[in-house]
């Protein structure tokens, strides 16, 4: 039998989540039953929405279950097959992460085609992220020419996609982020024409009128609360705003202060519209051609921020809270 870690959810975290609230434990896999392969994990996401499912209030995924390993996406390596459709050194996609190993159904795994790509790119600049990214910027906001584009969250792996896009779309892009190390990646690297150090501003809506005089006309919403205030206040008439996530609430002990300002949402008439990316899996052909193509011209830049080892699983997620990622935020399994 193949030994096995995996990362289970002991509690469910009022507030921001500890590292107590989390347990390692060992299983043994037998071989797989007919129809099944066997995989042995190398790459696993760990992601801001997990948040949501460590609670058991409705969401729009189910709640992890306590006592067993957790759930997400992950890159892995057929060891075993009892499945012709799959053979052994096939790698393939799943949502079996947070352990090292796993038996499933061949039908439960995606065979990956990298083409040309590293394989952990497919958790990041070619996977969800980059599709959301790609969705919320020319679906939900409905990016239009002249547009004037205000990026939150923009040094994280869905933002800095989403800057690089409307870069490639030839707009202008403010972006905010967190410090200079994040600051200067998404300036120097993605190119922004605007980059807003949150932490060093004590007035975030001046220092983003100071940046887009003229005010935004789309407004990709990752962190909400300060952020979508600022955008509010600089939102020019019919602006479209993504809501894609509101970070800056996901562990709120209670519940957390309403805008000070969205009536400018009525005289202004804009339109805010939240997404959830699973909602808009269609788009997934049109995002694989469009990134491809600019792939191959050199146009894509990423970060990735790696944790080692699947004892590592938590710290690496709780570390999305501390701000501590540029980029992708991974764990590579050994």
């Amino acid at each position: 039998m193949l030994k096995s870690r995996e990362i289970r959810l002991k509690n469910r975290p009022v507030g921001m989540p500890t590292a107590d609230d989390f347990e390692l434990a060992t299983v043994e896999l037998p071989k797989p039953n007919e129809g099944q392969v066997q995989v042995r994990n190398i790459w696993m996401s760990v992601d801001p929405y997990m948040r949501g499912r460590m609670s058991d209030a409705p969401n729009y995924v189910p709640p992890f279950a306590l006592g067993v390993a957790m759930q997400g996406d992950a890159i892995g390596e057929v060891v075993l097959s009892n499945d012709q459709s799959l053979r052994p050194g096939d790698l393939v996609q799943s949502m079996y992460g947070w352990r090292e190993a796993f038996n499933a159904p061949a039908n439960k795994v995606r065979k990956l085609d990298a083409h040309g790509l590293p394989a952990e790119a497919f958790l990041g600049v070619a996977g969800v992220p980059g599709l959301t990214a790609y969705v919320g910027l020319l679906h939900i906001a409905g990016l239009r020419e002249g547009d004037v584009v205000f990026v939150s969250g923009a040094a994280g792996a869905v933002g800095s996609m989403v800057c690089q896009i409307a870069k490639l779309k030839g707009h202008k892009v403010i972006a905010s982020a967190g410090g200079a190390e994040k600051t200067a990646f998404v300036k120097d690297e993605l190119g922004v024409d605007e980059i807003i150090d949150y932490k060093s501003v004590s007035d975030l809506t001046a220092a983003l009128t100071l940046a887009a005089p003229d005010g935004i006309d789309v407004y990709f919403d990752n962190v909400g609360g300060e952020h979508l205030d600022a955008a509010l206040a600089n939102a020019r008439t019919f602006g479209r705003f993504a809501l894609c996530g509101m970070i800056s609430d996901y562990n709120a002990a209670s519940q957390p202060n309403g805008s000070r300002n969205l009536f400018m949402a009525v005289t202004r008439s804009l339109r805010l519209q939240g997404f959830v990316i699973l909602n808009h899996m269609n788009l997934q052909p049109a995002f694989a051609r469009d990134l491809a193509a600019w792939h191959a011209a050199g146009k894509i830049k990423w970060r990735q921020t790696v944790f080692h080892g699947v004892e590592q699983a938590s710290n690496a997620f709780l570390g999305l809270f501390r701000g501590e990622n540029t980029g992708k935020m991974l764990v590579k399994l050994s």
